[in-house]
């Protein structure tokens, strides 16, 4: 689904117009589109459809309220990090039992949350977080339902930030160390092995990093079995690649699903994903305004009012992300760099970009709906901005523009 295009020059979603939305909530802005969300997700649902699977959003893409409320309306599952996380999927209408809870550093606290809340499944990282997590599930009066995250040293062939998979990175548990930990998880008498578990990415495009990891989780699976460890689902992670430019391609869905099935074959075991951005960022754009063209010599930079305190993941990643004007109009082409206010040079959008624009003119920065509101901060004292989703002629303000106020409210003098 096209969740924005052009109409006569301006730039929509749905039925409406980029410009009318940043008149009635101003700049910078944030806009998702419900239907293009939805979509996504019923790909992976349709593409799985006749095996028993559970699609786990992975919350930490983007936790606003509504898209974890449009989300757990499909029956969604979901992929959370944090005690935060968890109150936000149950606070949006999400089920417990279809939550499933990953990261390296889960506090006792965090566990015990979880088991209060009844969720799902713990994805476990470490042998030391499943000793953890038996003495709090015991404390607690009730058994812990495991998977482990394996780490397979999959190259993910992404950005190192991303790469989650390889020996050098701190997720999981590695492959000669897995099988102990299954055996000593099956001793615990509150502890209760169900999955397996692994993540070796974000933004994957192609299919043979996972069509390797699977491959050998299902080797484990079967060794388990012999030992009479038998495991129920497999937990096959998330990382599904967009398409951020014309050059790049996004992960076919439709492939990837017959991949994981074929590697399956007719073991009895559910699959588990975990999509995040996928699900989100094509579905979301940032809207800004122009506020100052300026040169220096042969560079141009177009001054805007969005930052990288609300859109990191150029500075972060030197993440490439397209930009455009919002209305098609008789301007002159220059070569940009697209530049915020705040007082770092690593505060950009894009550089070297040909617009069309000027001063007062909006720009829209393209797939913006995961990573990018959900990691903003309040760097030079700024307000986070406002978060509006679309859903046909109708727009709804899902998270209200902060003022500055509200920034320093829990601060004090001295006395």
């Amino acid at each position: 689904m096209t969740a924005f295009y052009r109409d006569n020059g301006s730039l929509m979603s749905d039925q409406l117009s980029l410009t009318a939305l940043a008149e009635e909530y101003g700049t910078p802005l944030y806009v998702y589109n419900r239907g293009a969300i939805e979509s996504a997700w019923q790909e992976f649902s349709k593409s799985l459809a006749g095996h028993p699977h559970l699609i786990c959003y992975a919350v930490k893409a983007n936790s606003n309220l509504a898209v974890l409320d449009a989300l757990a309306r499909l029956g969604s599952g979901f992929d959370i990090v944090s005690e935060g996380e968890l109150k936000r999927v149950l606070a949006a209408g999400g089920r417990p039992e279809k939550i499933v809870f990953s990261g390296v550093g889960k506090t006792a606290r965090e566990m015990e949350a979880g088991l209060d809340a009844g969720i799902r499944c713990f994805n476990v990282e470490s042998p030391s977080e499943l000793e953890r997590l038996a003495t709090v599930a015991s404390a607690h009066g009730s058994k812990a339902n495991i998977s482990l995250r394996i780490n397979p040293d999959v190259d993910a062939q992404t950005h190192p930030y991303i790469s989650t998979g390889l020996k050098e990175n701190k997720f999981g548990i590695g492959m000669d160390e897995a099988m102990t930990t299954y055996r000593r998880a099956a001793e615990l008498e509150s502890i209760e092995v169900h999955g397996i578990d692994c993540h070796i990415g974000s933004q994957l495009t192609k299919l043979e990093p996972y069509a390797d990891a699977v491959k050998l989780l299902i080797e484990m699976v079967d060794k388990l079995a012999e030992e009479g460890i038998v495991l129920s689902h497999i937990d096959v992670g998330g990382g599904q690649g967009i398409q951020y430019s014309e050059e790049e391609s996004s992960l076919d869905v439709a492939a990837w699903a017959t991949c994981i099935r074929e590697a399956i074959g007719e073991r009895d075991l559910e699959i588990l994903v975990e999509p995040g951005r996928y699900i989100v960022g094509p579905a979301g754009v940032l809207v800004t305004q122009v506020e100052y063209l300026k040169s220096n010599e042969d560079r141009h930079f177009a001054v805007v009012d969005a930052a990288m305190n609300d859109l990191i993941r150029p500075a972060l990643y030197s993440a490439w992300q397209a930009i455009e004007p919002v209305e098609t109009l008789d301007r002159t082409t220059e070569t940009y760099d697209v530049v915020g206010p705040i007082c770092e040079s690593a505060d950009f959008l894009g550089k070297q970009r040909e617009l069309a624009i000027a001063e007062n003119d909006l720009l829209c920065v393209r797939s913006a709906g995961a990573y990018a509101s959900v990691m903003s901060s309040n760097y030079n004292t700024r307000p986070r901005v406002a978060e509006v989703m679309v859903d046909g002629d109708k727009s709804h303000l899902v998270c209200a523009r902060e003022n500055v106020d509200e920034l320093f409210a829990r601060e004090s003098l001295l006395p």
